[in-house]
């Protein structure tokens, strides 16, 4: 199974402009292991990965209708008039999207943490806007509650998606329990660019 969509705009991930994260591997360990991280997680996040392959638009159209129905949401990705900008929401959700393959199926090595840096910075006021080139944006920066916050909504609405292809009452929780450790990890490495250095 491929773990890449086709032409995603803005999607950069392994490519060379991509920044190199300040934490180091070893430093990226030790954050698993803050997470419970096992290599039993590992195996039913590639098996989540299998699991809603098929299913990442149902996905989007649930997230983004909680996003649409939360106008304290939904207003960073509007304009100074406070209407949302298509374009905008579109480029991000093909993006997202990927972000559900990326979650499940990428290892965890070089590439991959760079790109968790690379998340941050584009939520944080350094580059937030600038992939898309939105000059129109009400908005600088995603706060970083909301990021911490959105671990919820992406966590307990994947468990549905996870339990349609049959599998066991034990495998669907051992699938919802490592995308859990997995997007808590994500946030946290999100989190670098807001934090002052040597806070982090």
């Amino acid at each position: 199974m491929s773990s890449t969509l086709p032409a995603i705009p803005g999607y950069s991930y392994g490519q060379p402009d991509v920044p190199f994260s300040p934490l180091s591997l070893t430093e990226l360990e030790q954050l698993k292991q803050a997470v419970l991280w096992t290599s039993e997680d590992e195996k039913y996040l590639r098996q989540a990965g299998a699991v809603l392959a098929d299913q990442v638009d149902a996905i989007l159209d649930l997230w983004y209708g909680f996003v649409a129905a939360h106008p304290h949401l939904l207003r960073y990705f509007a304009d100074h008039q406070g209407q949302p900008i298509p374009q905008y929401l579109e480029a991000v959700r093909r993006r997202f999207g990927q972000w559900i393959l990326d979650t499940c199926l990428r290892p965890h090595d070089q590439d991959w943490l760079n790109y968790q840096y690379e998340i941050g910075l584009r939520h944080h006021r350094t580059r937030k806007n600038r992939t898309d080139q939105v000059t129109t944006s009400a908005t600088a920066v995603v706060p970083l509650r909301y990021l911490v916050a959105f671990i919820v909504p992406i966590t307990v609405t994947i468990r549905d998606f996870l339990a349609r292809k049959g599998h066991s009452a034990d495998e669907v929780d051992k699938m919802y329990h490592a995308w859990f450790k997995a997007v808590t990890l994500q946030v946290a490495l999100w989190c670098q660019p807001y934090v002052f250095p040597g806070d982090y």
